[in-house]
């Protein structure tokens, strides 16, 4: 996975997660899965990309935080479920992570690492299959879409932002598409 650095400075660079208190630095390199804490697929349908928005008028891409417990695998099965109504079709690859070191005294959630943490990106072939589930103490997701490649950048632009700028997400889904593509 040489040259994405190059290819994607924005990305590459150490960011400052404000909302959550975090230094994060996009990573190529797997972590141990023990110190991922979250996780955010990019879901195909074909050539095409699931994102989600919610009641903010936000789009985003499934995913979210990982159990007390949970495998990684089950973390995206359950985040595709309840964010898209979706489920895998293939097998789930796993390609980058945002490292993350919290300057907050306590972690999110009690079982999660911390200081240091993990937000592990990952892709896989889906299906739409439900609405999404929307459960009570997750984001309340008002419309799926199935976009190309372009379209679905330009949606996720904007939260990209608390990301530490406003390619970041898009890069991440650019990255995915090119791996995927060369995997097929």
């Amino acid at each position: 996975m040489t040259g994405y650095e190059a290819r994607y400075p924005e990305l590459h660079r150490p960011a400052r997660w404000a909302w959550g208190g975090i230094e994060a630095r996009f990573r190529v390199a797997l972590p141990a899965d023990e110190l991922v804490s979250n996780v955010h697929v990019i879901g195909f349908v074909a050539d095409r990309i699931v994102v989600c928005r919610d009641y903010r008028n936000v789009w985003m891409l499934p995913g979210g935080t990982r159990e007390a417990g949970e495998s990684v695998a089950a973390c995206v099965d359950r985040e595709l479920l309840e964010e898209a109504g979706a489920r895998r079709t293939g097998p789930l690859t796993w390609f980058g992570h945002h490292d993350c070191v919290s300057d907050r005294s306590e972690p999110y959630k009690p079982w999660q690492p911390h200081p240091r943490r993990s937000w592990l990106w990952c892709y896989a072939d889906v299906e739409l299959v439900a609405e999404p589930t929307n459960p009570d103490d997750g984001e309340q997701i008002v419309e799926v879409r199935v976009a190309t490649l372009d379209d679905a950048c330009e949606l996720l632009r904007a939260d990209s932002v608390g990301f530490g700028g406003e390619r970041v997400i898009p890069d991440v889904v650019r990255i995915a598409a090119d791996l995927r593509g060369r995997a097929l």
